[in-house]
């Protein structure tokens, strides 16, 4: 991956508490697995930027490799990579996620 790519990508996680890199953006998702994830951080009310990564393949095929996680969209959370749409469903499910976000000291709808 490209240096410059790498650097964007870890601008991005490094300067939001909580990213998401996903397919269009939290207000008009372009994946159902985006709207998702994006769905689940609203209904908790957490601030997060989304990432679209449909506006550079490059971003794209990068943030696959910076996670070693083949899919999008991908959550991280205070610079950690949380996982993707099965993994943040099962964790929003079971609390876990809630959990997270409190160990994190992350705001959300409680």
């Amino acid at each position: 991956m490209d240096q410059q790519i790498k650097e964007n990508i870890e601008n991005k996680i490094n300067n939001n508490d909580v990213c998401l890199f996903m397919k269009g953006t939290p207000d008009a998702p372009q994946c159902g697995f985006s709207m998702a994830v994006s769905n689940m951080l609203k209904i908790l009310e957490v601030n997060f930027i989304g990432v679209n990564v449909l506006e550079n393949q490059e971003i794209r095929e990068g943030i696959k490799e910076f996670s070693e996680w083949p899919t999008i969209p991908q959550l991280y959370i205070k610079k950690e990579f949380i996982g993707g749409c099965d993994i943040i469903k099962e964790m929003f499910e079971s609390g876990d996620l809630k959990k997270i976000l409190e160990q994190k000291e992350i705001p959300f709808k409680k």
